[in-house]
C-alpha cells in the first residue's frame, strides 16, 4: 500500500470515528422516551470496531516503515 492511501485510510477511519461518537450522542438524547432503545450501543460499538481498524492501520504504517519520523530535521 502506498504511504499517500495509507495516510487517506487514516483520515478516512478517523472521520468515521468521530461520526459514530457523535451519532452515538444524537442517539442517546432521541431516544430518551425509549428506555429499550440500543441503537446508542451499537453505534458506540460500530466505534470501537473503526478504532480498532485505525489502530491497525496505524501499527501496519509503521511496522512496514510508511509512517514513522519524516521531519526534514530527522536524520534518517
Amino acid at each position: 500500500m502506498h504511504a499517500v492511501a495509507l495516510k487517506i485510510l487514516i483520515l478516512v477511519l478517523l472521520a468515521c470515528v468521530i461520526g459514530s461518537l457523535f451519532t452515538s450522542f444524537f442517539f442517546l438524547f432521541k431516544d430518551v422516551d425509549v428506555p429499550e432503545s440500543r441503537r446508542a450501543l451499537y453505534a458506540l460499538g460500530i466505534r470501537i470496531a473503526f478504532a480498532a481498524a485505525l489502530m491497525l492501520v496505524i501499527f501496519y504504517g509503521l511496522y512496514t516503515g510508511q509512517l514513522g519520523l519524516g521531519a526534514p530535521w530527522h536524520n534518517t
